[in-house]
């Protein structure tokens, strides 16, 4: 298993990690008795890195990956986040929190739920624009000085966030949505800095939400309360144009002899030696394709004709709902 660096000297994780919120919410059917063979199997071939969140449920995913590590917890470094609130009796309703005494609230449900005594890395899921970065910061910070948490990392953060909360405690990581279809952290400044503070890229969705697979042919692929559905770039024209892109993708892929999901992959995990990447996946078989794509090496000129056929800003649509873009590159 490749590895890469969280931070400067930070921990080695693996440089694929497993995104475990598919398992548990927003994608369709769940089984979970898949989802713990998969995340067994994640942790057999050496993936250490599992992402999770307080949200994702909310709550029963933590209990899921929670339920799975048991007795295995030394193979897995895990990722949890707090920030965003959701109403079990509402779960379609959002909130952002940040206080610090609901950051303490927040740790304490998480370690419950995950049965362990430390979370490995702790995001802040979203910034709260109501709260100083410096206090939600510093309250983390705390939870590192009392042996719960060991590293801190942020999510969907700005570069200016980033520099305000680097002068507080040291950031492992930084958590936000890349892939071919989504390069906005190259033109942000989040990836600048990023590499200037000395913080990891962590590349959530870097499948494009399934789509980059070339699995997904058409909006009726999904069920009925899949996400996706009501998401921008699977609507009316925006997934026809979207798709066109995707068919772009799969040429490529198959002069390579990878998968489309392989030649996506390989793509982010290129992007530099910081840059890690979360796939999630529910299925063993997923698991397995995604994999390997630390197989797949791509040269500078397969580069370049990746970017000439889908070239930053090709995509059509917003990645999220208007509502919940308010809440990006804070």
């Amino acid at each position: 298993m490749q590895t890469r660096t969280l931070g400067r000297n930070g921990p080695q994780v693996s440089a694929l990690g497993l995104g475990c919120m598919g398992m548990s919410d927003f994608y369709g059917d769940r089984d979970d008795a898949e989802s713990i063979a998969t995340i067994h199997r994640a942790l057999d071939r050496g993936v250490t890195l599992l992402d999770t969140a307080d949200m994702y449920g909310p709550h029963t995913n933590e209990a899921l990956v929670g339920k799975a590590i048991r007795g295995r917890r030394e193979q897995a470094f895990i990722a949890t986040k707090f920030g965003i609130v959701r109403d079990p009796a509402n779960p379609a309703a959002r909130g952002v929190d940040g206080r610090p005494e609901y950051v303490r609230a927040a740790c304490e449900g998480s370690l419950k739920r995950l049965g362990i005594e430390t979370i490995d890395l702790y995001y802040q899921h979203r910034v709260d624009p109501a709260v100083p970065i410096e206090e939600t910061v510093g309250a983390m910070a705390e939870l590192v000085q009392a042996g719960k948490v060991r590293h801190l990392g942020l999510s969907e953060a700005s570069a200016a966030t980033l520099e305000r909360a680097s002068k507080v405690h040291p950031i492992a990581a930084l958590q936000s949505e890349f892939s071919l279809w989504t390069r906005d952290p190259e033109s942000n400044g989040v990836l600048d800095a990023c590499r200037r503070l000395g913080i990891a890229f962590v590349a959530y969705s870097p499948l494009g939400r399934g789509f980059l697979t070339g699995a997904i042919r058409s909006p009726e692929d999904f069920e009925a309360d899949d996400y996706r559905r009501s998401s921008p770039r699977f609507q009316g024209g925006n997934f026809a144009r979207n798709l066109a892109l995707v068919d772009e993708v799969k040429a490529l892929a198959a002069d390579k002899g990878c998968s489309p999901a392989q030649l996506a992959l390989a793509w982010v995990l290129a992007q530099g030696d910081d840059v890690l990447a979360i796939p999630g996946t529910k299925k063993r078989s997923r698991l397995d394709e995604n994999l390997g794509a630390l197989d797949v090496v791509l040269s500078k000129q397969e580069l370049a004709a990746i970017d000439a056929v889908f070239p930053a800003g090709a995509v059509a649509g917003a990645r999220y709902a208007a509502a919940s873009m308010a809440h990006v590159n804070r």
